[in-house]
């Protein structure tokens, strides 16, 4: 145990972000220095708020399994040799979940029943940004080769973790991007102030002096397909995401200047970086409304504002959350609160339980919406009368999720069976319904956080592992059918 007083006498603090006048006038992480620098000075009595729990729920919270207390305990200590291999042990990418992942984790954490949880994300990321400072990440290339062959499809955080994993067992494995970089949503989806892709970029590098091979530029199911990937590999990962989109489809939705959010998000990333990007969606002077209130929202918002937007509203269908944890949503479980973003400091407004019926245009492009507030009856959603209003709007941005993987091309072409969510369905090891095919992340579960699309890989490893030797030694963190710990 830490401090065996900390969680009484030292109260929570988390990094503090750069001032927003600041940070909006760039694509830098709202953090000084980046996350883990920025709670250094405060960093060990953090750590020694935990309490090293004879039943640490916090590892029940995060599906990684994270060993959360042991490198709490070492980070009080500045033992930070051992506290990365703490970390390590269990995660693959904690730069990654440290920044974007939202921490089930200390919802679920024993200090937080009646006292403010422990940093926990913030400890996690402070570790790994101090083990890369000090020269403490090392490529782990395998010891021996199998003989075997693995094709990995997608690269973001499952493909990622699943080929990094199959490549230390000693597989050969292959890893194809349809981008022209590796990293998925990672590179092209998160914005430069959550994350910068220096994160990304080291990470490949450490995967590639291990052996792992990156071909980027190509489109499984395009000219290479599916059956030709299944014939020339020993197993094959999916890992493609579930990047059909949902839309709006009401009065007024083919006028120009609305948008789906993964269309806007990866050219701002890609000029963020000093690439340049013929005929750009801008926010730029423009009123803009993005419907959907999530993550991808809050990127969006964080973007227009940086692009000097002139107004910017985000709308929920959904009502505002409570600001405490909710009665029917106790400890452990991940409750639904009403949470502020870094881009939700910077600007713009939120609106509640609003419902969008049309889209309204002016030689052929949109310049507003007709709203209206809703509330729920009967498990439906139903207008307030004498609500309607417009809203203006030069730009819109759906950011709505995503209802499962892309069918058409590597899914056809394999025959893969496919559930009632249109999802891929997958045994307990994780192999498709075609043998020596394997699936991992959201194209398997469902839309989903970070931190289960790199458990879901190293699981997923475990059994392309097993299939391919008759045994495994890796970790398996999670089975397909566990879900979090929500109500």
């Amino acid at each position: 145990m830490a401090d065996p007083r900390g969680f009484m006498t030292t109260p929570r603090r988390v990094a503090e972000r750069r001032p927003v006048e600041e940070r909006v006038k760039d694509w830098k992480e709202v953090y000084p220095g980046g996350p883990g620098r920025a709670l250094l000075p405060i960093i060990t009595e953090q750590a020694g708020r935990c309490m090293d729990c004879g039943i640490p729920f916090c590892h029940q919270g995060c599906p990684l399994g994270n060993l959360i207390p042991e490198w709490n305990d070492l980070v009080w200590r500045e033992d930070w040799d051992d506290a990365i291999d703490r970390l390590h042990a269990t995660n693959n990418f904690p730069e990654f979940t440290g920044r974007l992942c939202p921490a089930p984790c200390e919802t679920s954490c024993v200090v937080g029943i009646n006292r403010d949880p422990v940093t926990i994300k913030n400890v996690e990321v402070a570790i790994i940004d101090r083990a890369w400072e000090d020269d403490n990440v090392k490529p782990e290339p395998p010891e021996w080769l199998s003989g075997k062959t693995v094709a990995v499809v997608g690269s973001g955080p499952a493909g990622l973790a699943a080929a990094q994993q199959l490549t230390r067992a000693g597989h050969t494995v292959a890893v194809y991007e349809r981008d022209d970089k590796p990293g998925g949503l990672l590179r092209y989806g998160i914005p430069e102030f959550k994350m910068e892709k220096v994160q990304v970029d080291r990470r490949i590098q450490q995967m590639q002096r291990e052996g792992t091979v990156f071909r980027t530029g190509v489109q499984v199911g395009d000219k290479l397909t599916g059956t030709q990937l299944r014939d020339r590999y020993d197993a094959v990962v999916l890992a493609i995401g579930a990047t059909v989109r949902r839309d709006l489809t009401i009065p007024g939705r083919d006028l120009a200047g609305i948008h789906q959010a993964m269309e806007y998000l990866p050219q701002a990333n890609r000029v963020a970086v000093g690439e340049e990007v013929p005929n750009q969606i801008v926010a730029t002077g423009k009123d803009v409304v993005i419907i959907g209130g999530g993550d991808t929202g809050a990127d969006c918002l964080g973007t227009a504002i940086r692009q000097g937007a002139r107004s910017v509203t985000s709308l929920e269908i959904m009502p505002r959350p409570a600001a405490e944890r909710p009665e029917n949503q106790p400890w452990p479980t991940y409750p639904m609160i009403y949470r502020v973003a870094s881009a939700h400091e910077e600007g713009g407004e939120r609106l509640y339980a609003v419902s969008t019926k049309e889209f309204l245009g002016e030689d052929g492009q949109v310049s507003g919406l007709r709203i209206s507030d809703v509330e729920m009856r009967d498990g439906r959603f139903e207008e307030v009368p004498g609500t309607e209003r417009v809203l203006p709007a030069q730009l819109v941005l759906f950011a709505m999720g995503f209802t499962g993987p892309q069918r058409e091309g590597l899914v056809e072409q394999l025959g893969l069976e496919l559930d009632e969510r249109g999802n891929i369905v997958r045994d307990a090891s994780y192999m498709s319904s075609v043998e020596g095919v394997f699936v991992a992340g959201d194209c398997g579960r469902g839309q989903s956080l970070i931190v289960w699309a790199i458990a879901e890989g190293r699981s997923a490893a475990f059994g392309v592992d097993a299939y391919l030797t008759g045994s495994s030694t890796l970790p398996r963190p999670i089975k397909p059918t566990d879900r979090p710990m929500t109500v």
